[in-house]
């Protein structure tokens, strides 16, 4: 493979999953639905989650369900995500930050938050490096 061909692709293993202008609970399910199909994948990937405005009080699943499928989503984003950016607004809740800062902690690789879209795909493109 080439330096050109090497650049391409590393540029195909950027993803980026737009959850905007969806309610808080269906965002989270297709954010964790998209990471699944990522992961099983089994090929190194970064990914730029594009997040909705916070919703004073969210409607949807118990966050239980999403949290058991993250569990089980975690070894697959070890082992093949080089890092989520999340590019959220400003004035998100103190828990949804401290979920996106979390990284390997919660996520199982490293992870960013931005307001600016392209900061948050320069990021992830660094991390395909």
């Amino acid at each position: 493979m080439d330096a050109r061909e090497a650049r391409e692709a590393r540029g195909r293993a950027v993803h980026e999953i737009d959850a905007t202008g969806l309610p808080t609970p269906e965002a989270q399910d297709l954010v964790l639905r998209e990471l699944r199909g990522l992961a099983d994948r089994a090929v190194p990937f970064t990914a730029v989650l594009l997040m909705p405005e916070p919703e004073e009080r969210p409607t949807g699943a118990p966050a239980t369900e999403r949290i058991r499928a993250l569990k089980e989503l975690r070894p697959g984003l070890t082992a093949h995500c080089r890092g989520l950016a999340f590019v959220a607004p400003a004035h998100i809740t103190a828990e949804r930050a401290r979920a996106i800062h979390s990284g390997d902690k919660l996520w199982g690789c490293p992870t960013t938050a931005t307001q600016d879209v392209a900061a948050g795909r320069a990021w992830a493109r660094g991390r395909m490096v």
